[in-house]
């Protein structure tokens, strides 16, 4: 298994995570609160990826507005489209 830093690198190549928070990342080295968090989170969502492939059930992932089941052999079937959703997120956000 990789070390965390391996793979939060490895992700921010594939594209996994933003070009922003991967800059932002490899140049704090997720120090800071905030930093730490986001490492965090994005570990954890990689290991229960990483688990979930292991269990050989189906998985369900959207690219691109389809929806698609991936099989553990690989293949992937087209479920449908998925609308975008009307809401607009504010730019900032203040924490309290």
């Amino acid at each position: 298994m990789k070390n965390d830093a391996e793979i939060v690198e490895l992700l921010i190549k594939r594209g996994v995570v933003g070009a922003t928070l991967g800059a932002l990342l490899t140049k704090n080295n997720g120090e800071g609160m905030a930093g730490a968090l986001a490492v965090a989170a994005i570990l954890a969502t990689y290991k229960a990826s990483e688990k979930a492939v292991e269990t050989r059930v189906p998985m369900y992932v959207e690219e691109n507005g389809s929806l698609y089941m991936t099989q553990p052999d690989g293949i992937k079937k087209f479920i449908r489209k998925i609308e975008k959703p009307a809401i607009t997120l504010q730019q900032n956000f203040k924490l309290k």
